[in-house]
């Protein structure tokens, strides 16, 4: 696996989403936020990490709503015009 700074990866055995800071042989240093917003740092090896399923859908419906929303304002303005 061929991870790079900034993917998003996690245990193998689960939890929390990390990034990847930096990329060393088979050591990957990872960041993450806590509960009450502070900065954890830990070294980890390659061979407990994947990559993190990030599910978009979120974003995209709300790109969706951002696009139906232009149209409508669209619409507004060639009615007035």
């Amino acid at each position: 696996m061929e991870l790079k700074p900034g993917d998003v990866v996690m245990l193998k055995s689960g939890g929390h989403p990390v990034t990847v800071a930096e990329v060393h042989d088979q050591a990957i240093v990872c960041l993450w936020m806590g509960e009450e917003g502070d900065l954890f740092r830990e070294t980890l090896p390659v061979a407990v990490l994947e990559l993190a399923k990030i599910d978009d859908s979120d974003d995209e419906q709300e790109e969706d709503e951002a696009e139906d929303e232009d149209e409508e304002g669209d619409l507004e303005k060639s009615k007035v015009a």
